[in-house]
């Protein structure tokens, strides 16, 4: 159900597929299951530096398997802590990048907003049908939408269910840029490339200011920012890369 490819110019991209296509990518547990070991084993192997999360050119993910969850009652969902592991993405601390063609709904759309960046095909179609079928977006959607975009958008997509464009999510900012379908992975894989070639360390040092940005308030946020900042001045990366860039050379990694 998951496919992992090492991909990239010097093939430290690590691309990860939704691959249950016969229910268009349906989140089951299986598959939630494997797609957080995948997660986490490429986490640990510093040879991956940038993650691109896709699944196919018809569906990104359509949402969580209904027929998995029609028959649970409250007990099952809550002693069970349902969705455990369904969040690993959110805790991983090398770049994500969501490339998301066809339908990316409820835990699909969930999904992309746990990634840091999310390319789109024109094809793509966003959105948190949940209310349509008795409950609510539980891996996010309430919470990330109004953060990421507009308290008005947020209810107007959870209270409707309606659906939204690759062009609209873009317009109103969950999505960075907008491709042709069959350009997506690429492009996303190109991006990634360019993250890659900078120092993992401070690649992880901006992913967690920008992150703080979403949890804090403007004062804490840019006292975190300026720790971080400072933080850099005891790294080895730090000085290489400013020495490189005085020296007119490409600068030498080493993550410490």
């Amino acid at each position: 159900m998951i496919t992992l490819t090492r991909t990239g110019a010097s093939e430290n991209v690590a691309l990860v597929t939704l691959n249950r296509p016969n229910a268009l990518n349906a989140l089951c547990r299986q598959l939630m299951q494997e797609l957080s070991e995948t997660l986490l084993t490429v986490e640990k192997d510093d040879s991956y530096r940038v993650i691109v999360l896709t699944g196919s050119e018809k569906a990104f993910a359509a949402g969580a398997d209904i027929k998995e969850m029609a028959k649970l009652e409250f007990a099952d969902v809550f002693q069970n802590d349902f969705f455990t592991n369904w969040d690993t993405l959110s805790r991983i601390t090398k770049p994500v990048i969501a490339a998301v063609n066809g339908f990316a709904l409820g835990g699909g759309t969930e999904l992309a907003l746990m990634c840091d960046i999310v390319y789109a095909g024109e094809n793509a179609v966003f959105g948190q049908p949940e209310i349509n079928i008795g409950t609510i977006p539980g891996l996010g959607g309430t919470q990330r939408w109004p953060r990421f975009t507009s308290k008005s958008i947020a209810m107007e997509l959870c209270l409707t269910g309606d659906k939204i464009s690759a062009q609209d999510a873009k317009e109103v900012g969950l999505v960075s840029k907008v491709f042709p379908t069959q350009q997506l992975v690429s492009e996303a894989v190109l991006l990634a490339d360019r993250i890659a070639k900078n120092s993992p360390l401070i690649v992880k040092t901006v992913k967690n200011s920008v992150n703080s940005a979403y949890e804090t308030s403007l004062n804490q946020g840019l006292q975190i920012e300026k720790q971080l900042f400072h933080s850099t001045f005891a790294t080895n990366d730090r000085r290489e890369g400013m020495t490189a860039f005085a020296e007119k050379r490409a600068p030498k990694w080493t993550s410490n």
